[in-house]
Formats: C-alpha cells, sequence, structure tokens
C-alpha cells in the first residue's frame, strides 16, 4: 500500500510569527512594513501518526471537507494538489507527502536544480527617509547592507521610486541614484537589483538607467506598470547600451497570459509571480513553460522568511531559478536551522517535505 493511502484525521489552524532583524521602513508604494508580520499555517495530521504542515495558500477549506480522504484523493507527487477546492492547504500537503515518502519536497519535485541558491537581500527600503523629524539618509540604506552582509547575503535589491509618494520627483530621483551609487561603491563585487514597485513611468526610468549605468545592475524589477510598448522602449534601451541587466516582472496584481506573452515577446527576463498566493502546484505547471520561452523564474518572497525557503525548494526541484528573493529574519515557532546560508548562497536540507519542524509546544488555533 502507498504511503499516500494515509488517511487525514484531523486538520489544525494556528499562527505563525516572523520577526525580522530590524524595522522596514516604506517603499514607493506602501508605508513602514514594520517588524515581521504573523501568517496564518495549517497542519495536517493523518492515521499513519505523520503530519505536514504549511503557510496557507488561499482559502482553508472546512475540516470535514479534508478529514477522512486519504492523501492520495488530493495530491499527486508528479503533479502537485489535484483538488482545486483545497489549494489553500498546498503547502501543507507538500510537506505531508514528503514525510509520509521520506522524500524533500525537492527531490519530490525531481530534484532537477542545484541545492544551493544564490538568494539576494530583499530588504533595502528606505530607511534613509525615517525618522521623519530627522531623516538619516544613505546612511541608513549602507548600515543596512552591512547588517545583511554579516548575514551572509552577497547581492541587494534596493528599493527605489521615492519621487512617487514620499518626496518630490526630482528629490526621489536624486535620492535612488545617489543609494544605487553608493551601495555599489560600497560593495564592488555583489550583485545589486533594483525594484521599483511601479514607482516611475518610462522616461523617468530611463533617465535613471542613464544616471547608474556603471553600476551594472543584475536586474530591474516593476519599474513601471506592465505596458508592452514601454517594456520594449526599455529592452530596446538596454539592448543599445549593451547591458545585460534583466527586466523582471509579475509581482503585483500579475496577468498570467500577458506575461507569458511579454516573455515571448522578448521583453521580460524573469517572472515574479509570487511563490503562497500564486502557488506551490501553479508554479510546478508555470516553471516549465517558462524555460521553454527561455525565461527564468525567481518566486517574489517578501514578507516571510518561510517563503524564501518554498522558493529554494522550487528552485533545486525543477531548476530553472536564477536567484530567490531573501527575507532576512526568524520565523517563531518552527526550526528552520537545516536550511544553510553562507556567501550568498542557500543551501535546502535532504529532510523529509520542506525540511522544517513545527515546534511542538506551539499552541495551534483548532
Amino acid at each position: 500500500m502507498s504511503p499516500l493511502s494515509a488517511r487525514i484525521t484531523h486538520l489544525e489552524r494556528s499562527t505563525i510569527r516572523s520577526r525580522y532583524p530590524r524595522t522596514i521602513g516604506r517603499n514607493a508604494r506602501l508605508g513602514s512594513h514594520g517588524s515581521g508580520p504573523e501568517s496564518q499555517v495549517v497542519i495536517l495530521h493523518t492515521d499513519s501518526g505523520i503530519s505536514g504542515w504549511g503557510l496557507v495558500a488561499g482559502a482553508v477549506p472546512p475540516a470535514e471537507q479534508v478529514v477522512g480522504r486519504t492523501v492520495v484523493e488530493l495530491f499527486d507527487p508528479a503533479v502537485g494538489t489535484v483538488d482545486a477546492s483545497v489549494l489553500g492547504l498546498d503547502f501543507a500537503l507538500h510537506d505531508l507527502a514528503g514525510q509520509l515518502l521520506n522524500l524533500p519536497v525537492h527531490q519530490l519535485l525531481g530534484a532537477r536544480g542545484e541545492s544551493s541558491i544564490p538568494a539576494y537581500d530583499g530588504a533595502i527600503y528606505f530607511d534613509d527617509l525615517d525618522p521623519q523629524d530627522a531623516p538619516t539618509g544613505v546612511a541608513a540604506p549602507l548600515a543596512n547592507c552591512a547588517a545583511d552582509y554579516a548575514l551572509g547575503y552577497r547581492a541587494f535589491k534596493l528599493k527605489i521610486g521615492r519621487g512617487n509618494r514620499w518626496l518630490d520627483r526630482a528629490a526621489g530621483d536624486a535620492r535612488d541614484i545617489e543609494v544605487t551609487h553608493a551601495v555599489r561603491a560600497a560593495y564592488p563585487d555583489a550583485h545589486l537589483l533594483v525594484d521599483a514597485n511601479d514607482g516611475y513611468d518610462c522616461d523617468g526610468f530611463l533617465r535613471y538607467l542613464d544616471a547608474v549605468a556603471e553600476c551594472d545592475l543584475y536586474w530591474v524589477e516593476e519599474p513601471f506598470l506592465d505596458d508592452a510598448d514601454d517594456l520594449t522602449r526599455l529592452r530596446k534601451a538596454l539592448d543599445r547600451a549593451g547591458s545585460s541587466t534583466l527586466i523582471a516582472e509579475g509581482e503585483t496584481d500579475p496577468d498570467v497570459a500577458q506575461l507569458l506573452r511579454f516573455a515571448e515577446a522578448g521583453v521580460i527576463d524573469v517572472v515574479l509571480l509570487d511563490i503562497v498566493s500564486y502557488g506551490f502546484t501553479a508554479w510546478r505547471s508555470l516553471l516549465p513553460r517558462l524555460a521553454d520561452l527561455g525565461v527564468t523564474a525567481s518566486p517574489h518572497a517578501w514578507g516571510v522568511p518561510l517563503k524564501t525557503l518554498y522558493a529554494a525548494q522550487l528552485a533545486a526541484g525543477l531548476g530553472n531559478v536564477g536567484v530567490v528573493e531573501g527575507v532576512p529574519g526568524q520565523t517563531l515557532g518552527a526550526d528552520t536551522s537545516g536550511y544553510r546560508f553562507d556567501d550568498g548562497l542557500l543551501t535546502v536540507p535532504d529532510s523529509p517535505g520542506f525540511g522544517i519542524p513545527l515546534d511542538p509546544i506551539s499552541t495551534p488555533n483548532t
């Protein structure tokens, strides 16, 4: 009998808390991101005595819709979650299947990628604008880069777009340029990425690129609202400059069909759909399509450190992920020590499932 014939006996709901090493400030669209969110998780128990858990990925079905069913009714190792009505349990089901089969998720997926994946620091926000009454200026993002370098990061994604909301346009654009140059000067060997959260228009962003041309950006993310003509202009500008900078899109209000059209047209290089809101099973289906189009993936992971670990498992399992988004911080109530992070590389464990034991003293909400 297959281990996946185990029957689900109980569904528990709980919360888990993330803690960043510092308060994370503003970006082009939003105010302070705080010190770490509380996230919903679900725990699935089976009659085999084995359980699995994960972040909630959408609506959680009523317990009576799940309890009494076998895992194989809900999950196919070759595909992922096969019952659309329980996709909110996607991560818990992947973890549970790995536990039952005694396989890490990346091996469940085929182990077609590297087990050590580059991870960039996604936590360099607009801390130069705080505190409101006495802004610290460029020293703040430089200090944040130094702190995260000490944690092991060797690549930094800089939030830009200060002129979209927080400063007047000219002053905001000038500060974006100043911060980019300052971080490049401090870390000449680091990969630098920039993310505007759609905080520019195309003309303004092309001016920014000209001003930081010598900074050798690894990628530019969501520079302006998605528009085929503007993305084509950006691609042509990068090509004329002989730049290897990648164009990354797809985090905000993603239209997957449109992203695939952009990919086919060659105007984007990296797709960024969120690892949780888009879903692990959905990513398993999408990644081969992106590979066929010659486009890589880097699932959006900001907000919750666990999301980085999920993205790393996907990368190690399917490949075609050049880098994952790192979220510095701790997950209280879960043991993530199986994941090693050193000199810019995140290494996934060979433990079953996602390899993240849940603290048994955590108090669930059932």
